[in-house]
């Protein structure tokens, strides 16, 4: 899977139309999920990473009802709302890894529209000077942290890579 999926109407792309298909199938995924809503004003570079995503006054968080694709329309509804909206895009372009879909609509070539899944929060466990231990199998490392008093016991299965990052670390760190 490519990190960006793009499809952007009248293109010559010849992966275009499965491009709008990957997105399609996207989109249809979300029915009954929280999603945030944003829309931005974009500069005339188009470049995503000068926006300011931060929550603004009219963002929206809501439940994402029977989102489906017809033509090259998107449609959806809203949980608590009756009817159904949507939207005609000029271009899409779906972040993989963010799961963040970014729409241009055809009818406002200024603006953007930013929807994505709730952000991941991770569970953060400190161990404060814990006892370690590395253990080899065949193919793999597995490095052990033990932390007494919390008596949480972390087990991570290492890559030859992510030892070589790990080295790497340690050796900034000092």
């Amino acid at each position: 899977m490519q990190a960006k999926t793009i499809w952007q109407l009248g293109s010559s792309n010849p992966d275009n139309a499965n491009h709008f298909a990957e997105i399609s199938d996207w989109w249809a995924d979300l029915h009954d999920q929280d999603i945030s809503w944003k829309q931005r004003l974009i500069q005339p570079t188009h470049d995503l990473h000068n926006l300011n995503w931060e929550p603004q006054r009219f963002d929206e968080t809501f439940r994402v009802m029977h989102p489906q694709v017809r033509g090259i329309t998107l449609y959806w509804q809203k949980s608590e709302v009756e009817g159904e909206r949507n939207i005609t895009p000029q271009r899409l372009e779906l972040d993989n890894l963010r799961q963040e879909l970014y729409i241009y609509p055809k009818t406002q070539n200024e603006v953007v529209i930013q929807v994505a899944l709730p952000e991941v929060v991770y569970q953060v466990i400190e161990l404060k000077f814990p006892q370690t231990g590395v253990t080899h199998d065949l193919d793999k490392t597995v490095l052990t942290l033990k932390d007494e008093s919390q008596r949480v016991v972390v087990k991570a299965i290492l890559s030859p890579n992510t030892i070589s990052q790990l080295k790497q670390h340690l050796n900034e760190s000092k």
